[in-house]
């Protein structure tokens, strides 16, 4: 159906731009005919001078018109080729369709001159014609036959150029530069912004303000009461004026009214809006490069959340927030280590695709609870496990709770797990879990050309070593007195005896929790 509907206005689209300047010529030629009833008529009485006057009339529009709209046609169906092949979708050369979308671009200059050398040269044309008639030529003509033709002139020019463009805009422009702008065509003239505002001063200008200084000067008419004079030439001049200031309007108002929506979507996120560009303007150009940013923003936006599903969204969030150099600060953090217990021995009497569903399930769970629930950032996957990091971002004291509380759910939600592990005829997993709280330093490490965001320091360590422990205890989830100390809840943990850990000289003091003994 929109293909249909699409066809047929291009089968309309030379037509509605060969008739866009007609109206404007008819308004101009119904002004010219009335001035001339009014102010040129009374001035030629009678005589041969008036005969003159409406054969030159006759002959003028015989010759001047046809040769105008013969030249209008020709600029038009020279593009007709063209756009039926485009609208075929057959190929069109390169140098063909760049002629044509230039002379397509100008059609509103072809339009302007047309009608502006038609009309002018009306002036110069009627004075020498009714000087050839014996006899004196009256001086008021010398005023009122340039007023007569500059105001039309004024008339049919403007409007004409405005028409054809809204048109050409409309019908031709998306047909015509469906995969290139028009603002970057090479070799084009356009009207400018300032060029509209004055063009459109211009039309109020002489109509009617213009035209009454020059009646303001203009010897006076037999017959005619001056002011009600003024006042029609006033009316007709302003009517003129806001036809076109409306055309302006939406020449303007409308590309800044797209700009205006599609930048609202891009403030709320939405980086797929695309603003059409059927401009060779400066409203091209800007609708270009914000089409342009537009795209950059979506591929940025693409590729910071591809970013932050490799290295993890919070740790993402904390990188793109600090110097992305290497170096680090020092932080009171809580290191949670997670690790599934003889995933080896699993992985080896399993086949891969299974195994990796089986992890990619646990995975999914465990992430969700910490970084979506509790504030903490898994910082890394460690093979069948990975590092949580509490407290980083948000600096809140209460990050050992928080991990802790993290731990606790992931047991509860590994029960759960399991059994829908039972109901598939799977074995269950077991996992153990060790926190500690202290300083580290967080920040990039690494080289120039390849970092990692991560914390490192004797606290990670000393996690890592408790979450090996609960393999030699028998416990899923082991804390350090450091973490215990700044919980609000300790019921629920059990003292153990001091464990040896390697690489710490002395004991380390720890607390089991183990779900199944909570009350």
């Amino acid at each position: 159906m929109d293909a249909s509907i699409k066809t047929d206005r291009s089968r309309r689209s030379l037509l509605w731009i060969a008739l866009a300047p007609l109206i404007p010529q008819l308004l101009g030629s119904v002004f010219n005919i009335w001035y001339n009833a009014v102010a040129i008529n009374p001035l030629l009485g009678n005589g041969a001078l008036h005969d003159r006057f409406f054969l030159t009339v006759i002959l003028y529009n015989a010759i001047a018109y046809p040769a105008g709209v013969a030249l209008w046609l020709w600029c038009l169906l020279s593009l007709r080729p063209v756009l039926l092949q485009l609208r075929d979708g057959r190929f069109v050369a390169p140098d063909v369709l760049e002629k044509s979308r230039r002379r397509l671009i100008h059609l509103p200059w072809w339009a302007a001159i047309i009608s502006a050398v038609a009309w002018l040269f009306c002036i110069p044309v009627f004075l020498i014609s009714l000087a050839q008639v014996p006899g004196s030529l009256d001086s008021r003509l010398l005023w009122h036959l340039p007023i007569s033709f500059c105001i039309s002139a004024c008339i049919a020019v403007t409007n004409s150029f405005f028409l054809v463009e809204l048109a050409s805009h409309r019908s031709l422009f998306p047909l015509f530069f469906q995969n290139t702008r028009p603002d970057l065509m090479p070799g084009v003239l356009t009207l400018s912004l300032r060029g509209r505002g004055v063009l459109w001063l211009i039309s109020t200008s002489i109509c009617p303000i213009i035209s009454l200084l020059l009646l303001e000067f203009a010897p006076a008419l037999p017959g005619n009461d001056p002011r009600w004079f003024a006042i029609y030439v006033s009316a007709v001049g302003i009517g003129f004026g806001l036809c076109t200031a409306l055309m302006i309007s939406r020449l303007v108002a409308k590309p800044i009214d797209q700009l205006r929506i599609a930048a609202q979507s891009v403030a709320s996120g939405k980086f797929d809006v695309q603003v059409p560009v059927t401009r060779a303007d400066e409203f091209g150009v800007l609708i270009g490069e914000f089409n342009h940013m537009a795209r950059e923003l979506k591929d940025k936006e693409h590729l910071r959340q591809t970013f932050g599903l490799h290295v993890g969204q919070r740790a993402a969030e904390e990188i793109l927030a600090r110097d992305p150099g290497l170096g680090g600060v020092e932080q009171d953090i809580t290191v949670m280590f997670v690790d599934i217990c003889s995933f080896t021995a699993r992985a080896g009497a399993t086949s891969p695709t299974e195994i990796l569903d089986v992890l990619n399930e646990f995975l999914r769970i465990a992430v969700r609870i910490v970084e979506e629930q509790h504030g903490g950032m898994v910082n890394k996957y460690l093979g069948d496990g990975f590092m949580a990091l509490f407290g980083v971002s948000d600096g809140i004291a209460s990050h050992p709770q928080s991990a802790f509380d993290s731990g606790r759910e992931i047991l509860s939600a590994l029960v759960r797990l399991n059994e829908d592990f039972a109901a598939q005829k799977r074995a269950p997993i077991q996992i153990g879990i060790g926190i500690h709280s202290g300083p580290a330093i967080v920040g990039s490490i690494g080289s120039p050309q390849r970092l990692e965001f991560t914390a490192i320091g004797a606290t990670v360590n000393l996690a890592s070593r408790i979450e090996s422990l609960t393999k030699t205890v028998g416990a899923p989830l082991l804390v350090t007195a450091e973490t215990l100390e700044r919980l609000k809840n300790k019921a629920d943990l059990v003292s153990l005896a001091p464990q040896s850990v390697r690489g710490v000289g002395t004991p380390v003091k720890v607390f089991a929790f183990h779900p199944d003994r909570t009350g």
